[in-house]
């Protein structure tokens, strides 16, 4: 099995290493320079969400490789989740990503529908209810060697009220605390940091349970990240270097940094990332009135890269 904690087995030079603080800075200045300015560009325009032109898609990667996550917007088929649904098979194709959705919730082409639900398989889980969702990352209860690299969440209609997103790039997380201090990065990269208990679902089968780093370096050098503000169904290594190291994480994900993003997606826009860090406000308060909103959510084995 393999064990992401580890140095990448191409020996790449990283930042991530404790025992080169100076290949740290000179990547952390480069990672800095202009990163608002990337951030927070108007959305790409796409044509046609199934084929996006090779400028389009450029640009997409270009922002995905300065910050990890982009937001995109059309205007073609917005009344037509049947054929949203199936553009985004395509449009993921388009970057070479592979979908890993096993999900319970996944339908055709490992794409979820993310709507309030009374269903079995839907009941009792937040991202089918109207109530806020706190700081994660997808797939945090994955084994560490089965972890989601990238994700699209597409929204075919928007809330009326609220089921705005936070989103915050795992590296400027990891940048606050290793300037705050380096342990923290120790205490979180250690392959026992963080366990989600075995799950037991309503068809009885049986999510194992899952042990890993909170970072991690992929196999060609890059930083990962599997995460979750919940307090149950959680476990934490006993020790007071992680119980200091999440408590600063916490800390960062509720300081409004300056870079994360804050965006309320309009139908036709959507979020393509590296699995970043993200939240979701409570949405359409009124439990008389149903609620139209409809994401959508692909996610992925692999990174969104340039290519």
């Amino acid at each position: 099995m393999r064990t992401n904690h580890i140095t990448p087995k191409k020996q790449l030079v990283t930042p991530w290493s404790l025992d080169n603080n100076q290949a740290y800075l000179d990547w952390k200045t480069h990672k800095l320079e202009r990163y608002t300015q990337a951030l927070r560009g108007e959305p790409v325009r796409l044509n046609h969400l199934a084929k996006p032109s090779e400028s389009e898609r450029l640009e997409l990667s270009k922002r995905c490789k300065k910050t990890n996550l982009a937001i995109y917007e059309t205007t073609a088929e917005l009344h037509n989740p049947e054929k949203i649904h199936a553009d985004l098979r395509d449009f993921a194709d388009s970057f070479g990503l592979q979908i890993a959705e096993r999900h319970r919730s996944a339908g055709e082409n490992g794409i979820v529908a993310l709507r309030v639900s009374d269903a079995q398989k839907q009941r009792g889980y937040i991202p089918y209810s109207r109530n806020a969702m706190n700081w994660h990352s997808d797939g945090y209860y994955n084994a560490p060697d089965d972890q989601i690299r990238a994700m699209v969440l597409h929204c075919a209609q928007p809330a009326g009220d609220g089921g705005a997103n936070q989103f915050l790039d795992p590296e400027i997380a990891y940048i606050r605390l290793r300037d705050m201090n380096p342990d923290y990065i120790a205490a979180l990269m250690h392959p026992e940091a963080m366990t989600i208990p075995a799950n037991h679902e309503s068809d009885g089968s049986v999510r194992p349970a899952s042990v890993g780093p909170v970072f991690s370096v992929d196999e060609d050098g890059n930083l990962a990240m599997r995460y979750t503000a919940r307090t149950r169904s959680i476990s934490w290594r006993q020790d007071k270097p992680t119980h200091q190291a999440v408590a600063a994480l916490t800390n960062v994900l509720n300081s409004d940094d300056p870079l994360m993003l804050t965006a309320r997606l309009k139908a036709g826009q959507g979020i393509l990332c590296n699995n970043v860090l993200h939240n979701r406000t409570g949405f359409d308060p009124d439990t008389t009135q149903n609620s139209d909103r409809l994401v959508f959510r692909i996610r992925f084995h692999n990174r969104s890269e340039e290519h």
